[in-house]
């Protein structure tokens, strides 16, 4: 099945009808559980519920990372004396575990890792084991053959059913206010906006246009997040060559200090090196790694918008929204915006997605899946 075919369902979240399980005559019927999945390079967030009801049954936010536990550990050191941790508990036992993250740039990097996280996702949607679970993932915009099938060889045998739908289109529907469509003061960002979502391994922008966007419609970029990381390590490994700081760390710092546009020194960090409490300055170095990201959003979103009707651009641009991590960069917003109105383009209008950046990807899958009529999903068999 192809993509559009796999994922028009999305286009229409508010108005198909819901997945059915209809079983054999004689048999019995089991549960279906509708999964919306965001399995992010960092962070993965998964919400699930009926499939024939609006509850939510789980909403949770996970570090995408598995941990190994090592040889010889002795007994006890690990809580119920596991061999495999996810999560906040596998990076809370670090010392004790091999880390591996099973997404490297928004795809699968490592398939047994990813499996493990997978399956654990199924465990917390269904304790149980016994219901059937259709779920619908984001994906990188433009994620190739090879991407996507490796994402359905990992999921084979753990869900039963699979849509795929990028990440950007996602979070629009999630996004969106399904309560006040119609409204005349409500602009729904399903109809005509740009979305940018800047997350931890790649950088996705989307035209939504109110249908399931071309390849033309998006842009996909492996620099996001982790760029910006590398880049922060790098420059404070040339300073302090044994630093030892760990790339949680640098993340830490990055989350807190992150910004774009002029310098804004002085930016002093504490961080343990040998041992010992040092104070760093960090102002410029933050700033440069993040604006170098930042100036290619600046080009990808003037591309987008060459790309768009001539008919669509006026309210397109009053309707550019930024979300993911990225969208905490402090400063992201007023500059993209800044520059656009810089090069002459009409009246632009930048607005972050809101606080629940974390969830909009998860959101918008739901309602896809809920969405989705029954011939539109992919079985998955092992």
């Amino acid at each position: 099945m192809s993509t559009s075919e796999s994922t028009k369902a999305a286009g229409t979240a508010a108005s198909q009808k819901k997945p059915e399980s209809t079983p054999a005559a004689g048999k019995t019927t089991r549960q279906c559980i509708v999964l919306g999945f965001d399995f992010g390079t960092n962070k993965s967030c998964m919400i699930s519920g009926s499939a024939d009801a609006d509850d939510i049954q789980l909403g949770k936010i996970v570090p995408t990372v598995v941990g190994y536990v090592k040889e010889g550990i002795i007994n006890g050191i690990i809580p119920g004396d596991a061999e495999v941790l996810f999560g906040e508990q596998a990076i809370k036992n670090r010392l004790h575990v091999d880390l591996d993250q099973p997404l490297g740039d928004g795809v699968i990097h490592n398939m047994d890792a990813a499996r493990d996280f997978v399956q654990h996702v199924r465990g917390l949607v269904d304790p149980s084991g016994s219901a059937e679970i259709r779920a619908v993932i984001g994906l990188p915009a433009n994620a190739g053959s090879e991407a996507r099938e490796d994402l359905r060889h990992v999921v084979a045998g753990i869900f039963d059913r699979l849509l795929l739908i990028p990440e950007p289109f996602l979070a629009a529907l999630g996004v969106r206010d399904d309560a006040r469509i119609g409204q005349p003061s409500y602009v729904d960002p399903v109809n005509n906006s740009l979305f940018i979502d800047i997350g931890a391994g790649t950088t996705d922008l989307c035209l939504v246009q109110g249908y399931f966007p071309t390849a033309d419609d998006q842009i996909s970029f492996p620099s996001a997040g982790d760029a910006i990381d590398t880049k922060i390590l790098a420059a404070i490994d040339q300073q302090y060559p044994d630093s030892g700081l760990s790339e949680l760390k640098i993340r830490e710092v990055k989350e807190e200090h992150a910004y774009v546009g002029a310098s804004r020194k002085p930016i002093d960090v504490k961080v343990i090196i040998g041992g010992k409490a040092r104070e760093i300055e960090l102002g410029d170095v933050i700033g440069k790694a993040c604006n170098q990201l930042f100036d290619k959003v600046l080009a990808a979103t003037k591309t987008l918008i060459s790309r768009a009707s001539g008919d669509s651009i006026e309210q397109l641009l009053q309707n550019i929204i930024i979300t993911g991590g990225g969208s905490q960069i402090k400063g992201v917003d007023t500059e993209l915006q800044k520059h656009l109105v810089a090069e002459g383009y009409e009246n632009p209008k930048v607005r972050l997605a809101g606080q629940d950046y974390q969830r909009y990807v998860a959101i918008g899958a739901l309602k896809a899946a809920r969405a989705a009529r029954e011939a539109q999903w992919q079985y998955v068999l092992s």
